[in-house]
């Protein structure tokens, strides 16, 4: 039976189905009634609001947030290559021009589901290495990457992918699981990760990015889970992975450079010439097909590989895409500095170049002094960065500025050409964005995401201005709730639900928050960006209706803007009450003389837990932990004020700049 939505639209007359099913007629009624709501403009897309599937699972709508009115997009004649000729088509009956806007209120007198065209849409690239070959088609001789003193321009990029691509091929052989043939890249930022990564996409195959620091028993956990047959690494790697390949009967090559990799396959993966080479054939890639692998740990046990789609990579470009003005477009040069083995680096940057056609500069290892100075030759415009990159470049000892301008602007001469600077994966604290701005002239702006979502979730770009703390709002087409622990929903895209009780929540009876707003929700998440659940089976993947549980919580202020709180399994209990270790680090980050600083809890035999904070103290500070625990008073709660503030140098960081609170946590208790 239709549900509500498509019973009012059809009750009003507004909505004729042919040959399709309740979900699409539900698709439909929603764009009807968005578009009366809104007054929004139809267009249409590949990926937009409105994504047009179908099975179980299938999203079926993404709801336009407040305040900002993006154009309601419908998918046209999209292909998967299991569907069938053509995916229906919405029009008005009286075929409104593309583009045309609708008058508010308006609704079209009645629109029908046709089926699309049997003709092919509009080419368009379904894979990030199709983006590669359009940048190569639109603008051949402009860099694509640059790295030292070299340069690889679209055009050889393209050429180098198509090398690979045809290798892998001939080199994979057969699906013998049901899926495609993995391939392992476990090699530093570089070209030859750009051009492995992409022409295993083009090849048809699943890329599988590992970090190249790890031991051989960390590799041989990801390449038997995964089992993957093929393996690019580092001479590194290689020398660490013969140490356990008796325990990886998949893995059938190892190559530590790619001339190995495109040179003769072996004979027994030859397929017969009578057939012809596959390896010359276009690949159709079904949007839907795993893309990539990337192997999270979260915040238990052994890592677990996400399963990112084609269509989850490309959708989150678009998704950020919306965003004005551009936060990436083809004449920018975005710093890649953080390992294309994650999340964050892969598709928020490199994937950001190849869906943008601009410019890469890599960088392997972080040295601010070196990496700033990479910046100011290679006139970087756009920075995608972790808070230690941030924090390092503003504690570099002033360097002597150029002729002519004044001494102590250094850091802002090297900054001169940077458009955006973009911090996440781990909070930023007030103290260290407000020495960046105050240096450099640039306002950093804050995203937050996670490797099952492509990664980007929110972003301060979102919406009319940064706030401390926040991490912005949700990006178009990301629906985001806020759920209390007992499944209540506390607050969704904007805004808030009053309790059903209207009382308030005993175990929160001291949260300061910045203003009035939402109390800590787990953030529950829906969007073409999400991964298709875990490797190999989707299991832990979104629900029947699309929705995920990132197990992050985060409370909303009066405007609008999200503030995440910490992850549900790194609560602090003190006399059983709650203690958000990230609120009290806020706190901390606050001072001046505080550069970054974790919270955890040790045991305590009489509150339960006692908060402990470890404290990187800025250059040449004194500040005494008496001091910081006045300072926190001011700010908290008796009970969430840290009960032992130890200095530190430094933190341990992950190779993507996340404080490693595992490893400070066992310490700590030790």
């Amino acid at each position: 039976m239709p549900d509500s939505a498509v019973s009012r639209a059809l009750s009003r007359g507004n909505v004729q189905t042919r040959q399709c099913a309740t979900g699409l007629g539900r698709a439909v009624a929603n764009v009807l009634e968005a578009v009366h709501r809104t007054g929004a403009s139809i267009s249409e897309t590949r990926y937009g609001l409105l994504e047009l599937t179908s099975g179980p699972g299938a999203k079926s709508r993404e709801v336009p947030r407040r305040g900002k009115v993006p154009p309601i997009r419908v998918h046209r004649a999209y292909r998967s290559g299991r569907t069938g000729p053509g995916w229906p088509v919405v029009r008005p009956l009286d075929e409104p021009a593309v583009g045309a806007r609708v008058a508010p209120g308006a609704v079209p007198d009645s629109a029908t589901v046709q089926d699309g065209p049997d003709t092919p849409a509009e080419p368009a690239a379904a894979t990030l290495a199709d983006r590669v070959r359009l940048a190569a088609a639109s603008r051949p001789d402009e860099p694509a990457l640059l790295w030292t003193d070299a340069a690889l321009s679209w055009a050889e990029l393209d050429s180098a992918v198509d090398r690979v691509a045809a290798a892998l091929r001939r080199r994979a052989g057969a699906p013998t699981d049901g899926h495609p043939a993995r391939v392992a890249i476990a090699l530093a930022n570089s070209p030859d990760f750009a051009v492995a990564f992409f022409g295993t996409q083009r090849a048809g195959l699943v890329a599988v990015p590992v970090n190249p620091a790890l031991t051989g028993p960390e590799l041989r956990h990801i390449l038997a889970d995964s089992a993957a047959s093929i393996l690019i690494c580092t001479e590194q790697v290689g020398a660490a992975v013969d140490g356990v390949r008796a325990e990886l009967p998949a893995l059938t090559e190892l190559h530590t450079a790619l001339s190995s990799l495109t040179g003769p396959a072996p004979k027994e993966k030859v397929v017969s010439a009578s057939e012809g080479d596959p390896a010359d054939r276009p690949i159709r890639t079904d949007p839907e097909a795993v893309a990539v692998l990337l192997y999270t740990s979260g915040t238990t046990g052994e890592p677990k590989g996400a399963m990112l789609s084609h269509r989850a990579l490309l959708a989150n470009h678009e998704q950020v895409g919306r965003i004005s003005p551009p936060v990436v477009g083809p004449d920018d040069r975005v710093l890649l500095a953080l390992p294309l083995f994650h999340a964050y680096g892969l598709n928020a940057g490199l994937g950001a170049v190849a869906y943008h056609g601009a410019c890469g500069v890599l960088v392997d290892r972080f040295d601010a002094a070196a990496v700033l100075e990479v910046v100011a030759r290679h006139r970087v415009s756009v920075l995608v960065g972790v808070p230690s990159m941030f924090l390092g470049w503003t504690m570099l000892p002033d360097a002597p500025a150029a002729a002519g301008v004044p001494a102590g602007s250094a850091l802002r001469t090297a900054m001169a050409s940077v458009r955006v600077a973009i911090c996440g994966a781990a909070p930023l604290a007030v103290g260290g964005a407000t020495r960046f701005a105050e240096a450099t002239g640039r306002r950093i702006q804050v995203g937050y995401g996670l490797t099952e979502t492509a990664p980007v979730l929110t972003t301060t770009l979102s919406g009319p201005e940064a706030k401390p703390n926040s991490i912005g709002r949700p990006i178009p087409g990301v629906e985001l709730r806020l759920v209390a622990a007992d499944g209540e929903e506390l607050w969704r895209d904007g805004s808030a639900v009053e309790p059903a009780d209207g009382g308030d929540d005993p175990d929160e009876p001291d949260l300061d928050l910045s203003s009035p707003g939402t109390d800590p929700g787990e953030i529950v998440v829906r969007g073409a960006n999400l991964f298709s659940g875990y490797w190999p089976d989707g299991h832990g993947g979104p629900d029947a209706d699309g929705w995920w549980r990132t197990g992050d919580v985060a409370y909303a202020d009066a405007g609008g803007d999200l503030f995440l709180v910490d992850r549900l399994g790194e609560l602090i209990l003190v006399n059983g009450f709650n203690v958000y270790p990230q609120e009290v680090e806020r706190v901390l980050g606050a001072h001046p003389e505080v550069v970054e600083s974790v919270v955890f809890g040790r045991p305590d035999p009489l509150a339960g837990e006692a908060v402990t904070a470890y404290v990187v103290r800025a250059p040449e500070s004194e500040v005494s932990a008496a001091e910081l625990a006045a300072h926190c008073a001011g700010s908290l709660a008796r009970f969430k004020c840290p009960s032992r503030i130890e200095f530190v140098g430094s933190l341990p960081l992950s190779a993507i700049g996340r404080v490693r609170r595992s490893v400070i946590r066992h310490e700590g208790r030790e």
